[in-house]
């Protein structure tokens, strides 16, 4: 089946955004080790807005739970679309990133824990199951049409899925505590979203501003506001029509810049300003550092590809659409970018603990960086004997 063109559009952005992206992650980098480190850092630790509803965050927190929640209500729609009439809508396509995520997040785990179980580093071993779902997509979206359309999508899901089952983590085993009012307030208006959506309701801005409460609810509670944007995107009402524009594809639309040029390179530029330390590059061969790094660059790869086969020869499972085992791998690797996910894990799991959470940071970073090489490389090599997809 063909994939639709708002699909397509999304992805052609996002491959001139990814340039932007990484240029922001080297500028961020700069900062951070220069002279202005001070400065930026005070900058993000700055905090706007009000205390009237207890709605005063740093800059950070703004960028990252606030605009990151945008960027998942835009990814949202696309994996919506996709169930509804694309690569998703038969339930082997749709099961397969659900068995990938779920092996990429036990696999790495494990790895980490054997490294480092009865250590003082023991309680990370969730850094190394989250995948970085906004760099992971501009790395794969800068091959373009390297690569099939249902890879980027499978990838899409795969990360969207994963971020959900860190998101679980976090709020079962790194949440000190869960304000259980406010996640009721945010089922609340999560049910009276679908109510609008069964009840055909087709105007936007009716979806936007329980979804805002939501967003606030959400933040509250104690869990990662971000899974605001997927509730959200599952609420909009869209059609298999190809004559007929859906609120869906309406705001699908008018969020592809934004997001491409907006959202995403500021949260590089602030995620990425980390301080080399001479602590971090000897933490690399300590337990911590090797679980960190096997468990996002080989943990995934495993993890991903093994769960991927067992699903795919059992029959639960089909591989997407004109992909090739070696493309698997490729995203497999890609999967391995942890990078703020992971970061925002090592923060929680060492806790005061200044030099650990450094050494994580950096062990992290050097991970990712293997990831999104090898992955690149794998996928642009493996697509070389590819016939090109149609438009």
């Amino acid at each position: 089946m063909n994939l639709t063109q708002y699909f397509k559009e999304f992805f052609r952005s996002s491959q001139s955004s990814g340039i932007i992206l990484m240029v922001c992650v080297a500028v961020s980098l700069l900062i951070a080790n220069s002279s202005f480190a001070g400065n930026f850092q005070n900058f993000l630790n700055k905090e706007i807005g009000t205390d009237i509803f207890h709605l005063k965050y740093p800059v950070s927190i703004w960028i990252n739970d606030g605009l990151m929640a945008i960027f998942f209500l835009l990814v949202g729609l696309e994996i919506k679309r996709e169930m509804i009439e694309g690569e998703l809508s038969s339930f082997k396509n749709a099961s397969l990133p659900i068995f990938a995520a779920i092996g990429g997040m036990l696999v790495p785990a494990v790895i980490y824990t054997v490294f480092n179980s009865g250590t003082a580093y023991a309680n990370g071993w969730g850094i190394p199951m989250a995948t970085d779902i906004a760099f992971s997509l501009a790395i794969v979206s800068m091959l373009g049409k390297k690569i099939p359309n249902s890879i980027k999508i499978f990838l899409a899901a795969l990360a969207i899925v994963d971020d959900l089952g860190a998101i679980l983590v976090i709020a079962i085993f790194y949440t000190e505590q869960i304000h259980w009012s406010y996640l009721l307030l945010s089922l609340g208006v999560t049910a009276l979203l679908f109510l609008l959506n069964y009840l055909k309701v087709t105007r936007i801005i009716f979806y936007l501003i329980p979804g805002i409460f939501l967003w606030y609810f959400l933040h509250h509670s104690g869990i990662h506001a971000t899974i605001a944007g997927v509730l959200l995107a599952f609420s909009i009402p869209t059609n298999v029509s190809t004559t007929e524009i859906s609120p869906l594809e309406k705001l699908e639309h008018q969020l592809h810049f934004p997001v491409s040029f907006l959202i995403m390179p500021v949260f590089a530029l602030t995620n990425t300003n980390i301080t080399f330390t001479k602590e971090m590059v000897s933490g690399l061969t300590s337990t911590l550092g090797s679980g960190i790094i096997c468990g996002l660059v080989l943990g995934k790869l495993v993890g991903i590809n093994l769960f991927s086969l067992i699903a795919v020869k059992f029959r639960l499972s089909s591989l997407p659409q004109n992909s090739s085992w070696k493309q698997m791998i490729g995203v497999g690797l890609l999967a391995g970018i942890g990078f703020t996910m992971s970061i925002f894990i090592a923060l929680l799991s060492f806790k005061g603990q200044t030099e650990i959470q450094d050494e994580a940071k950096f062990a992290i970073l050097i991970a990712s960086f293997i990831a999104a090489v090898s992955g690149f490389i794998i996928l642009k090599t493996a697509s070389k004997n590819e016939i090109p997809e149609e438009d």
